[in-house]
């Protein structure tokens, strides 16, 4: 019996190894298993795309036979230079890649023209407009091949508009690839990879960040962004999955920093599959011994086969984006606009910013810095009645409060579940009626304020046109304060505009101890802010103090400031 039942086992070992082997053997290859093998949507719950059928080179099985094609490929290595009034870009025929993307209208932190590429990352990761496959064995080979370039590289440096085709056949397989340009930062893109007359899966890729990335918050800003199904999603770095297959309906997707994006436009935004690509780089720190890791995103995106798209390598400037237009469903935004995030308060931090450009561009203007100040007067001034209104909701409130208290003494002895505590939020509602008080008079104005002042500080870190911009001392408004005397003078102004401010209704000990608190913790908030944001917030602070002098003039200002002086000898008492 135990020898039959050994029997079975063995004979059964044989079969399922024996079989295994056999398939192995008879199966072709599957590139979604390969060493970035596609995992699931990072952005949304979207299919996984169908496993590619790629055949190597030199491979027919599984093919119907084709003719052969007559090898194509260069001798050496060049570069071709197409160049226009915003870019430069150089390829290379080595990969048919673009090993540099300078913007000619950026510097970089040296005072250089930026180029878009990161070096470093790139050249572990891959170069600009590369090919990504889910075969690593493939990806490696097409994108260090020699290509054949047309027109060649004799007539560098070109000028747009114009085309460039690249093409390379070799052991069955065959690539094109072809760029068109123009006048504008939008770049054609079609590619085409067939192994022995099969389509292979292969998009085009801008895989490792870009150039302006040099410290780790640039690098935490980067984000996987992408317009489908009539909204925008946004993906932070940390959330990325390296690798991921995205798959539907794209009007547009792509990779953003701070300022700048690599997207990809498809002709056609249905059935598009796109990869996500995260790596690991190494920032030099202070100790060489110790450096900075830091992740850096990239994308593909395409169709199985042959891409027709176009990509936009740019600025998050709104009067370029809205330039470049997209066909897309109806309800979408019909230009990259979404790119430039303003948040939530969208719809009141971009108006915000149309009227701050608009104030730069006045002819004895032409500074962002200036621009500030003159929006910051205009807002300041057209806010003084919501201060105005907060200052009578509050004397109104302290001149009521003897009354309230007798009202709340009356039902101090009842508990908060005995029905008579109702007679008496009854008669304090009375009491408000019969004097005209309302209760959230004093706090509806700064509620009014408060998505004002976030929208501008939305609108401030959004907008590229003030990356590098100077005014008097600062060398750029994006950046903090090299001497920090925005940030010293905001909290400054702040203490002495809470000094100037009657405040009847508040506990002296406490009024001076948040006259303290308040401006540091805000100062500590806004040390290494940008010193546009902190530029805005410290002149309206000298405004409102300058407001604030005159209000306590008036017949109203007197009155809340004898209160609050009764109030305090009551207190010493």
């Amino acid at each position: 019996m135990d020898r039959n039942l050994l029997f079975v086992f063995l004979l059964m070992a044989v079969v399922i190894f024996g079989s295994q082997l056999l398939f192995k053997k008879t199966q072709p290859p599957n590139p979604a298993h390969s060493s970035q093998q596609a995992t699931q949507p990072v952005a949304q719950s979207t299919p996984a795309p169908p496993t590619p059928v790629e055949h190597r080179a030199g491979s027919s099985k599984g093919t119907a036979p084709s003719i052969p094609q007559p090898s194509k490929q260069a001798s050496s290595e060049s570069q071709i230079i197409i160049e226009n009034d915003v870019y430069k870009i150089t390829f290379t025929n080595r990969g048919a890649l673009a090993k540099s993307w300078i913007l000619k209208q950026f510097r970089d932190d040296q005072g250089k023209p930026l180029d878009l590429v990161n070096s470093a990352a790139a050249s572990k990761y891959g170069y600009p407009l590369s090919l990504w496959t889910y075969d690593e064995t493939l990806r490696n080979k097409v994108n260090s091949v020699l290509y054949v370039p047309s027109p060649s590289s004799a007539a560098s440096p070109v000028t747009a508009p114009t085309s460039l085709s690249f093409d390379y056949t070799d052991s069955g397989l065959t690539v094109r690839k072809t760029f068109h340009f123009d006048q504008s930062y939008v770049v054609g893109v079609d590619t085409s990879v067939l192994s022995n007359g099969a389509p292979v899966w292969a998009f085009p890729a801008w895989p490792a960040g870009f150039g302006d990335q040099t410290t780790l918050p640039a690098y935490a800003a980067s984000q996987l962004e992408y317009q489908a199904n009539n909204s925008i999603e946004r993906t932070a770095v940390k959330k990325v999955s390296g690798g991921a297959t995205l798959h539907g309906t794209y009007d547009w997707i792509g990779v953003t920093d701070t300022y700048f994006a690599a997207v990809f436009i498809p002709d056609n935004p249905d059935n598009v599959t796109s990869v996500s690509l995260r790596y690991a780089i190494d920032l030099p720190g202070s100790n060489p011994n110790e450096p900075k890791p830091a992740d850096v995103l990239g994308v593909a995106a395409g169709q199985p086969g042959q891409s027709t798209e176009r990509v936009f390598v740019g600025p998050k400037s709104l009067q370029v984006l809205e330039a470049v237009h997209i066909s897309t469903i109806i309800g979408a935004e019909k230009d990259l606009r979404g790119l430039v995030n303003f948040g939530s308060l969208g719809l009141i931090a971009r108006p915000l910013f149309i009227w701050l450009r608009w104030t730069y561009n006045w002819s004895w203007v032409h500074n962002w810095g200036w621009a500030i100040v003159i929006q910051t007067i205009l807002i300041t001034i057209a806010l003084l009645p919501l201060r105005i209104t907060q200052m009578k909701s509050a004397l109104k409130m302290q001149r009521v409060q003897p009354q309230m208290k007798a009202i709340q003494e009356k039902y101090k002895k009842y508990s908060m579940r005995d029905p008579r505590k109702q007679d008496m939020q009854k008669e304090i509602g009375a009491l408000y009626k019969e004097h005209g008080v309302n209760p959230l008079g004093g706090c509806l104005p700064l509620l009014v304020q408060l998505p004002f002042l976030w929208a501008y500080y939305r609108m401030l870190g959004a907008a590229i046109d003030l990356r590098q911009a100077h005014w008097l001392w600062i060398r750029d408004l994006s950046s903090p304060d090299p001497y920090y005397i925005l940030p010293l003078l905001m909290v400054v102004s702040m203490i002495v505009m809470q000094r100037m401010t009657p405040q009847p209704g508040v506990d002296p000990a406490q009024q001076r101890m948040m006259n303290i608190t308040m401006p540091l913790v805000m100062g500590f908030i806004f040390f290494k802010l940008a010193a546009g944001l902190n530029l805005y917030y410290a002149l309206s602070n000298l405004i409102m103090i300058a407001q604030q002098s005159i209000m306590n003039r008036t017949t109203l200002g007197r009155e809340m400031r004898d209160i609050a002086a009764k109030r305090a000898r009551k207190k010493d008492k």
